[in-house]
């Protein structure tokens, strides 16, 4: 697995300190994006939690997401949370280290009182000390909220910094990528009042996941049912054991809301489990399998194969400002392109961390990740595969079918059905398209563009071609 060192540098640690009148909780901010462009330490908010000890249990949600790995527990991997200022809210995400777990908590309007939101992305520094210190706050009493350096740091931000150098494996960047696009297709499956969630929740089996078969939930009265079956209605549970990070907050819950695709046949499926808290909401999406990352998925092929979707998401790229609802039909109208190309262009922004999805809200936000996404797009196996068989002419289209001879000589046939790429291929007969394209699928894709690139709009493109696969993602 390919990775790098990530250098992150704080002015100091983010700490939790005792002030008259309440307490002052400092967020360090490294090196991120901000609508003025790169800045060391972003300044994105200062003012007060309406709810600390909530919003305290939260965010350690997050950081215990960070830190932890459901699968192969015994390798431990940890990056400090991404943090957003979005005008009207902040965001913090993190991402497990066995990939399979994505989680976010929104701080919104009401959750925060009496500062100005900035807007901007960078990591925030969530040590050991403080992790220690918000486990400790028991009451509500004021804690004063400070997400970037205040003034005096400000000021001598040429003294010591805190260094830390963690590894950035690209099998987590593209999870990061694949997780935004998986949750686009979601749609809200079942709601629960504040006494049931934790009732449920609590009844969860306990312990890893890891060689159980992926649970199903069927919305029963105010209750949900569990089912070893997706029957109609159900929505997929892989590895109960990885929402364990809900733990922390469901005693302040007041709804749990699950969105999820619509069941389609006997595999197991991504789902998101949102808690919703006061002023505040906490998301962990996960993985169709404890073992099975979102890195594999395939979501975001489709849109890295196509030179229009490229030249789309630079247009509309440039469009966006660090909105917290990205309003496609605002987009169109702005960039004379149809929704459609929109919509297809946000996806591909989303494949380099330049926009995420909010599943409450339906809708896209601009966020910039604060590290080199795009590696995402440039190390993802199936993608330079495919890359690869077009270059080397093993890609022929003849109408509706198209044939790819692999680098071992095997052909692979490749059938177009309703626009959707089906395949010979050892890939295509494990997954059925579930885990996105074969390499072979997007070859014909992008063979299929450089033939009617250059002819004039209204010429029908010519069919699929195919490309080899060993199984190898």
């Amino acid at each position: 697995m390919t990775r790098s060192l990530h250098a992150l540098a704080y002015a100091r640690p983010s700490s939790l300190e005792s002030v008259p009148g309440g307490r002052r909780l400092g967020l360090e901010t490294s090196q991120g994006a901000t609508p003025t462009g790169r800045e060391a330490h972003p300044r994105f908010f200062t003012g007060f939690l309406t709810s600390p000890q909530i919003a305290s249990a939260a965010l350690l949600a997050v950081a215990d997401v960070a830190a932890a790995r459901y699968y192969q527990p015994q390798l431990r991997a940890s990056l400090d949370p991404v943090v957003t200022g979005n005008g009207d809210r902040i965001r913090f995400e993190s991402f497990s280290g066995c990939g399979g777990v994505y989680a976010r908590l929104d701080v919104l309007a009401p959750g925060l009182d009496g500062g100005e939101i900035g807007h901007g992305t960078t990591n925030v520094d969530v040590n050991n000390p403080l992790r220690e210190a918000l486990s400790r706050i028991g009451s509500d009493d004021p804690l004063h909220l400070r997400v970037g350096p205040d003034d005096m740091v400000v000021t001598t931000l040429d003294g010591p910094v805190v260094e830390k150098k963690v590894p950035l494996p690209d099998r987590w960047l593209r999870g990061f990528a694949e997780a935004q696009v998986i949750a686009a297709g979601f749609e809200l499956r079942a709601e629960l009042p504040a006494g049931e969630a934790v009732r449920f929740l609590r009844s969860l089996p306990k312990g890893s996941g890891r060689a159980r078969p992926a649970l199903w939930v069927v919305p029963a009265g105010r209750s949900l049912r569990q089912t070893t079956r997706p029957v109609p209605g159900a929505v997929c549970l892989p590895g109960p054991d990885r929402l364990v990070a809900l733990q922390r907050v469901l005693r302040h819950a007041t709804a749990l809301r699950i969105y999820g695709p619509a069941a389609v046949g006997e595999a197991a499926v991504s789902a998101a489990w949102e808690v919703v808290l006061p002023g505040m909401r906490l998301t962990l999406t996960l993985s169709p399998e404890a073992s099975r990352g979102f890195s594999g998925e395939g979501g975001v092929l489709e849109a890295l194969a196509t030179d229009e979707a490229g030249e789309d998401a630079e247009l509309i790229g440039v469009l966006l400002a660090w909105e917290p609802r990205i309003e496609i039909a605002d987009l169109a109208a702005s960039s004379g392109l149809t929704p459609e190309r929109v919509r297809a262009a946000l996806v591909r922004l989303g494949t380099s961390g330049r926009v995420g999805y909010d599943t409450a809200e339906a809708a896209y936000f601009h966020r910039e990740l604060p590290y080199d996404a795009a590696r995402a797009e440039r190390h993802n196996p199936r993608l330079r595969s495919a890359r690869a068989l077009v270059q080397a002419g093993a890609v022929t289209l003849e109408g509706a079918l198209g044939t790819v001879t692999a680098e071992d000589g095997h052909v692979h046939r490749v059938r177009e059905d309703g626009g959707r790429l089906s395949c010979t291929c050892q890939w295509w007969a494990a997954y059925r398209g579930g885990r996105g394209p074969c390499k072979h699928a997007l070859a014909v894709r992008m063979a299929r563009r450089e033939v009617t690139a250059p002819v004039g709009a209204g010429r029908t493109a010519p069919a699929p071609a195919v490309e080899t696969d060993t199984g190898v993602r």
